[in-house]
């Protein structure tokens, strides 16, 4: 097949969307299809033997990291030059909306889906009254679809409820080899946690935003004698945090990536993660591949991935209680860790990219039956 890809983001930005397409586009590209994306400018003009068309681009207003890149002619031109079996738009939002318009009037067969919880980070940046209109929006759109994926089954219900048509699943995946539990070193346990390898270590990956509700950790921290916190990634609220955070046991890591972030991943004791508005929550797959058992807010698609108790534990976001019970719980029993531990890793390993691509490649052959 031949496949051409929108997506509103892309390396070099770092994110579990640009994550799930890296992996995707490799395993689509490995198994004989060809693959055109189209996304903002990062400076490559190919990824995994795909070509990239980047188009110049501006960054949000409330979320500098974000680039909006606007549609323009020469789409139509390259796309007559690839002549695509299939279109397929991620998250369609602006140059989205150039692929839709492109598969209908050339006609061609039409694939969306939906990663990020557009939505109900509208409330996080004082925008919570356009959501309702937002949803108008992202319906109008999806709809023009002949299929929309989404990455959790809470996911796929809400969009169903909000009266998007033709949902469907598209499985988790995950990097099972690049994240792993012999990753772990004494060398990156001694660095996140700031020399005190022998204190209870928590950890957060990801975006630093809003959205993230990433201070909710804090009375975590501090209900856990003798722990630090290590919070690896970057954003537009990371200021605000270390602001937040000042005088605490806290190391703003940055951005990590390959072995490195799978050796911080192996190596902490538990990994938090208040977010409410995650489709699915890529970073947790990553940390129970490593090994370390997550507690998650009751959210989302999270459910999907953690059982409370069996490979984490998951607390009610509205309880202000509920994730400082759930950690002091993990750490309460040594034995009971140590097998977390072990079903998180067993959990993550029922979900590698390869299927997850293969069951992609099944729905766009039913789209182009």
């Amino acid at each position: 097949m031949r496949i051409a890809l929108f997506t509103e983001t892309f390396l070099p930005k770092v994110d579990g969307i640009v994550t799930r397409l890296k992996h995707t586009i490799e395993q689509l590209q490995r198994q004989g299809d060809d693959v055109l994306v189209f996304c903002p400018a990062g400076g490559l003009q190919s990824y995994q033997g795909a070509k990239i068309y980047g188009l110049s681009a501006f960054p949000l207003p409330l979320y500098p990291e974000l680039k909006l890149a606007l549609p323009r002619p020469e789409i139509g031109q390259q796309l007559t030059k690839f002549q695509p079996d299939l279109i397929h738009v991620v998250n369609p939002a602006v140059l989205g909306l150039a692929g839709i318009f492109y598969a209908k009037s050339m006609r061609i067969p039409l694939v969306a889906s939906y990663h990020t919880h557009l939505p109900k980070y509208l409330q996080h940046y004082g925008l919570g009254l356009l959501e309702g209109l937002l949803w108008e929006l992202l319906k109008g759109a999806h709809n023009q679809a002949e299929l929309n994926l989404c990455t959790s089954n809470a996911m796929v219900g809400e969009l169903r409820s909000r009266g998007i048509e033709r949902v469907d699943l598209w499985q988790r995946g995950v990097d099972t080899e690049t994240f792993h539990p012999a990753k772990a070193t004494d060398r990156m346990r001694d660095y996140l946690s700031q020399g005190a390898p022998a204190s209870p270590l928590l950890l957060y990956v990801g975006r630093l935003g809003a959205e993230k509700e990433i201070e909710q950790i804090a009375p975590v921290l501090a209900a856990i004698p003798g722990a630090r916190l290590a919070i690896v990634g970057d954003g537009p609220h990371r200021a605000h945090l270390e602001s937040y955070f000042a005088g605490t046991p806290t190391h703003f890591v940055g951005y990590l990536g390959g072995e490195q972030l799978a050796a911080a991943y192996a190596v902490a004791d538990a990994f938090i993660f208040p977010s409410r508005t995650e489709t699915l929550g890529l970073v947790l797959l990553e940390a129970m591949a490593a090994g370390c058992p997550a507690i998650a807010a009751r959210s989302g698609g999270i459910p999907d991935i953690i059982t409370d108790g069996h490979n984490g534990y998951l607390f009610d976001p509205q309880d202000p209680h509920g994730a400082i019970v759930a950690t002091q719980t993990l750490f309460s029993s040594p034995a009971h860790q140590l097998q977390l531990r072990a079903n998180a890793r067993s959990e993550a390993e029922r979900w590698g990219w390869a299927a997850a691509t293969k069951q992609l490649q099944t729905y766009y052959q039913q789209v182009l039956d």
